[in-house]
């Protein structure tokens, strides 16, 4: 499976870069020489412009096969086999306390021993918090988070894992009723979502203290004009606590 990437914002650079221009062209009224003001709005159009034209023009190449990655992204170019791939990694990390919305899926590579990838490695598995190579926001192809999660687990099998789902298995958070003076949704999501990959991760110390955190936070909850049912909420907190005490189960690691 070969991804093509969107260039969603490659129409709005390019008439940004041209009205940059024309501003420089025309900023002179009857011929004169633009002014300092038409040369700075100019100049700063065409600039930025110029730059996003560039950064959508970019080559890109993500191609999923039998025999592993073929890349042009996140500083690779070649054929990253599967034997250098310990794991992919498909997450979708929410929003933080106050932000407006999440952010797109994206992909993370966590090199085999003896991988000749040589990039920076930046990112953190949610899993088990080993370092690797974010490799894709999926925000920039054309293909849904589920068209290349289907595509990875056919090529990759057990080296690539969807935390997506694992939540949703783990401990998915229901529809709360919306009422005047609940919990902030906000609050509760990030408790929530706290919980879950604490629960992904099965390390023992990582519940230990998500709970500890979630136990304290439960007590004094922020209220909202709209906001999550109470009721509700706190029943779903408890039922998470609970889940993450479960210490010493099969899927238990050590710290």
């Amino acid at each position: 499976m070969e991804l093509r990437k969107s260039r969603r914002l490659l129409v709005a650079s390019a008439l940004f870069l041209s009205l940059g221009v024309l501003v420089l062209l025309c900023g002179g009224a009857g011929g004169s020489s633009p002014s300092i003001g038409a040369l700075v709005v100019g100049g700063l159009a065409a600039l930025l412009g110029g730059v996003f034209v560039v950064s959508e023009l970019k080559p890109f190449r993500f191609l999923i096969g039998a025999e592993g990655l073929t890349l042009r992204v996140a500083g690779l170019n070649r054929l990253v086999p599967w034997a250098e791939i310990d794991a992919i990694i498909l997450d979708e990390p929410g929003p933080s306390l106050g932000g407006s919305k999440p952010t797109s899926p994206s992909l993370l590579l966590v090199p085999a021993a003896g991988s000749t990838i040589d990039r920076p490695l930046m990112g953190r598995s949610p899993i088990d918090d080993r370092v690797g190579l974010a490799l894709l926001d999926l925000g920039d192809v054309r293909q849904s988070a589920d068209e290349v999660a289907a595509a990875l687990a056919r090529f990759g099998g057990d080296r690539f894992t969807d935390v997506r789902r694992l939540r949703r298995e783990r401990f998915d958070s229901p529809d709360f009723t919306i009422g005047l003076r609940g919990y902030d949704p906000a609050r509760v999501d990030e408790l929530i979502r706290r919980g879950q990959d604490a629960l992904i991760s099965g390390r023992t110390l990582q519940r230990y203290q998500v709970k500890a955190e979630l136990d304290e936070a439960r007590a004094a909850l922020p209220r909202a004009t709209r906001g999550y049912d109470s009721t509700q909420v706190d029943a779903l907190l408890e039922e998470l606590s609970a889940a993450l005490a479960t210490w010493g189960g099969e899927d238990s690691k050590p710290d």
